[in-house]
């Protein structure tokens, strides 16, 4: 590549013409250290993530930078590879990837951006993550513990406040937070995102008489999670983007929820209804939020008896906090 180093510029009517320095090409254009990789990946759900410990991007320039792509050609199957990052330039720094493979094993390439000056060991060092055999389905339980490893090298999360909270979230930075049902969880402008949340009301309701999805993206929630289990993930960059939370049962005639939240871009969202989807217009990932459960107006006494008293035989009562699943033998 070359370019004129000096530009001659005459003015009209001046005797003589300044030489002005262009800028170098060298200047202009920086080569950039890339590794790629090809990565084979089967039917299911998929998260990339970079591991705990990884190096952080430069503040200024962005690198390293990753990008995770359909990979292209026949191999690559693009018409059968999806994926949605949480940045809408489609950079993974310090987010995670979610990838969708439809029919079959179909590629996706993985590729590093660094600056020259930047060793191999500065690469981030990735993750990637079966979140279900399902392309359409999150297991969330799966989720959360294969994540326990990664969180192996974080700060231990600070304990949530009050000695049996009803509900709970992990949040970017901070870790398990805690309160009641009323209380807002998270912190409003703080920029932090939640990974994931779950309660378990007090009497008279149960935990049964609640369940709740995860925002994973557009028109996209996790499964129905029921009170006392935990949506979402911890410890893997990867955000929710709103909750939708519902009563079931006779607790549904008794009562009604509603919920609110504040989002990273500065969106505030509700009270909406249960059984609606909490979500920022941008699809911004959830920053705080709020759930209120109120007796129903007009709802008859009996039918808030039948919610204190209903059996509880056929499902044990689960811990107020919610717990994660027991550790795989075998990391997937």
């Amino acid at each position: 590549m070359s370019e004129a180093a000096t530009a001659e510029i005459a003015a009209a009517g001046a005797p003589q013409a300044k030489s002005i320095e262009a800028p170098s090409a060298a200047d202009r254009v920086a080569e950039l250290r890339v590794t790629a990789h090809l990565m084979t990946l089967e039917t299911g759900l998929y998260c990339v993530f970079p591991s705990p410990g990884s190096p952080e991007a430069d503040a200024r320039t962005g690198l390293p930078g990753v990008r995770v792509t359909p990979a292209p050609g026949l191999a690559g199957r693009p018409e059968a590879v999806s994926v949605t990052t949480f940045r809408e330039d489609g950079w993974l720094n310090g987010t995670a990837a979610l990838v969708r493979v439809t029919d079959g094993a179909a590629q996706i390439l993985v590729s590093i951006y660094q600056n020259p000056r930047q060793g191999p060991d500065a690469a981030p060092r990735l993750q990637v993550l079966r979140l279900s055999k399902e392309p359409n389905g999150a297991a969330t339980e799966q989720h959360v513990v294969a994540a326990a490893a990664a969180e192996a090298a974080e700060p231990a999360a600070p304990a949530a406040p009050g000695a049996d909270p009803e509900v709970m979230a992990h949040v970017q930075r901070v870790g398990d937070l805690g309160g009641m049902i009323g209380d807002w969880i998270g912190t409003k402008g703080s920029k932090n995102w939640v990974e994931g949340f779950g309660m378990a009301p007090k009497a008279p309701l149960k935990p049964e008489d609640v369940e709740y999805q995860g925002v994973l993206g557009r028109n996209w929630l996790s499964p129905w999670v029921e009170g006392g289990k935990y949506c979402g993930s911890r410890g893997m960059a990867l955000p929710l983007l709103g909750i939708k939370v519902r009563l079931k049962g006779d607790a549904a005639d008794a009562y009604e929820c509603s919920y609110s939240a504040t989002f990273v871009d500065g969106s505030e969202v509700g009270p909406v209804r249960g059984g609606e989807t909490c979500e920022a217009e941008s699809l911004a990932p959830l920053e705080s939020f709020q759930i209120q459960i109120h007796p129903r107006a007009g709802a008859t006494a009996a039918a808030k008896s039948a919610v204190k008293k209903a059996p509880t035989e056929a499902k044990p009562r689960t811990a107020a906090k919610p717990k994660s699943a027991a550790k795989p033998t075998a990391r997937r």
